[in-house]
């Protein structure tokens, strides 16, 4: 009698549910437009292929002449150059309208209302017109002795004026760039910063900035491309060595402008694809610790911790 109580006192195990099986939603809309879209991007390059206003036999002839590839090198040159203009002084105009000194300010907003409130292309033509403003560049001290004497009008150096006014211009974009990465720091961390003894300057170098760099970069990586872009106004300085003046410079002379800006443009593609490349990399270092979704190599990683757990 004891035995049948026990027995009727066991929990009796329900048997395991059958696993569902789970059918996707049929979406045929989807798959009608990935359709239509890929019909016509067939069509058009069928088209573009067949015609023969496109010339692709003089396309592929100037794909790889050395002429277009030392133009593209001065291209990324110029990019470069531009770029580091830019971040340096855009993070001294960001930091100077940041500053406690009003002073400091208003000269940040000014260079900002200016260099923000024209366009590129007629700064630099400013730049190209430079020699014709100023004969001279003294530098030395107001009403006092001269340190350095400049004679601009023996300056021919359009890549140099070039550099600046592009940089120059970069300079007003980036500031906002880095202040709004400045604006993302708590305010804690600056207190905390000021409680240990550091001044203003250390606090922003030490500090803020480290952190900041995580809401600056990939800005920052958009304008250094849309920079690469941009190089191709600097005809206004003129500038005639960069990647587009070689492209106008070949179909000036041989009257067949489509097929050498289809060259110039693959060109831009393949330099912007490198450094597309290389802003994903950055990005990906800077946002170390940003998110909490675990990465493939942690899960696998926590599976065999919790994995070794249970068998121990």
């Amino acid at each position: 009698m004891s035995q049948d109580k026990n027995h009727l006192s066991m929990p009796v195990e329900s048997p395991e549910p059958e696993p569902i099986k789970a059918i996707p939603l049929r979406r045929p809309g989807r798959w009608i437009a990935a359709a239509i879209i890929l019909i016509a991007l067939a069509l058009f390059l069928w088209g573009a292929k067949t015609n023969e206003a496109y010339h692709w036999n003089t396309y592929f002839k100037y794909l790889g002449d050395k002429r277009i590839a030392q133009g593209a090198l001065v291209t990324l040159e110029l990019t470069v150059l531009a770029m580091l203009i830019g971040v340096v002084l855009g993070v001294l105009l960001a930091v100077m309208r940041l500053s406690p000194n009003p002073v400091l300010r208003s000269v940040a907003w000014a260079y900002l209302w200016i260099f923000r409130g024209t366009p590129v292309y007629v700064q630099l033509v400013f730049w190209g017109l430079f020699p014709s403003l100023y004969k001279t560049v003294t530098v030395g001290v107001p009403f006092g002795p001269s340190l350095a004497h400049f004679d601009v009008q023996h300056w021919s150096a359009p890549f140099f004026f070039a550099m600046i006014g592009l940089g120059l211009n970069e300079a007003a974009y980036m500031a906002e760039i880095v202040r709004a990465g400045i604006n993302s720091v708590g305010e804690g961390q600056r207190e905390a910063s000021v409680a240990l003894g550091m001044s203003w300057s250390q606090t922003m170098t030490r500090t803020v900035l480290p952190q900041a760099m995580r809401v600056i970069i990939p800005p920052t990586g958009n304008e250094l491309i849309s920079m690469l872009k941009t190089t191709s106004l600097v005809t206004a300085i003129p500038l005639t060595t960069d990647l587009y003046g070689r492209a106008r410079d070949i179909y000036s002379v041989n009257f067949q402008p489509i097929p050498l800006l289809l060259v110039a443009a693959t060109w831009y593609l393949a330099v912007t694809s490198v450094l597309m490349i290389g802003q994903y990399y950055l990005e990906r270092y800077y946002s170390r610790g940003s998110s909490r979704q675990l990465t493939a190599k942690q899960l696998r990683a926590l599976a065999q911790a919790q994995v070794a757990g249970g068998t121990g």
